[in-house]
């Protein structure tokens, strides 16, 4: 057999890639005889707003599951929407981790509480969660309530605790939860937009 360089180089090169494949697993004649199936056939979809900033972008979140009573979903996917008005589609980088936010093994899912003194996180119930939340309040609100300024004006404030709200709420919500803190005498209201 007559080759010169250049295609001796080549018959060389296709040799080793072909070897080096077949090393690996991989077996041409299996590869080709699949039909890969699209992952999201079976999904079902769901719309949804980014957690994360005031933007709202919209997500589309796809979950795998039966929806039998007792059978969990499982998010698949994570994409923006593009029939959103605000985003058309497209996520910021932080909006496009969501899937890292959910499947993290290290998401707290449950409410837990250190006791003071204590060092370590123990779960509680959310009744007993809401419970110690609200006595909380309720004790801060009665020590430090300031009903009246140096002038004798009426001002009816709570200096001592503040309101952080969610960012990516309705206006109806947001409306809501404003009403709720200022009617408690909050006067550090501010959204997580900015954090």
């Amino acid at each position: 057999m007559d080759m010169n360089r250049r295609q001796f180089f080549r018959v060389s090169g296709a040799g080793l890639a072909a070897s080096s494949l077949v090393a690996l697993g991989f077996s041409p004649t299996a590869a080709l005889a699949e039909t890969r199936q699209f992952k999201l056939t079976r999904a079902s979809v769901s719309r949804s707003t980014c957690p994360y900033c005031s933007v709202s972008c919209g997500q589309l979140i796809y979950t795998l599951g039966d929806k039998a009573k007792n059978a969990r979903p499982a998010v698949i996917h994570i994409e923006g929407d593009p029939d959103h008005p605000v985003s058309r589609g497209s996520l910021c980088p932080k909006g496009a981790g969501v899937m890292d936010m959910l499947t993290s093994p290290n998401r707290v899912k449950y409410p837990e509480v250190r006791e003071p003194g204590g060092k370590e996180w123990k779960r509680i119930s959310w009744d007993e969660a809401l419970t110690r939340i609200a006595k909380h309040m309720k004790a801060d609100r009665d020590a430090n309530f300031v009903t009246q300024n140096e002038a004798g004006t009426t001002v009816n404030r709570w200096p001592t605790t503040g309101f952080l709200m969610c960012s990516s709420a309705s206006n109806e919500s947001a409306y809501l939860s404003v009403k709720v803190a200022r009617a408690l005498g909050m006067i550090a209201i501010d959204t997580q937009a900015r954090v």
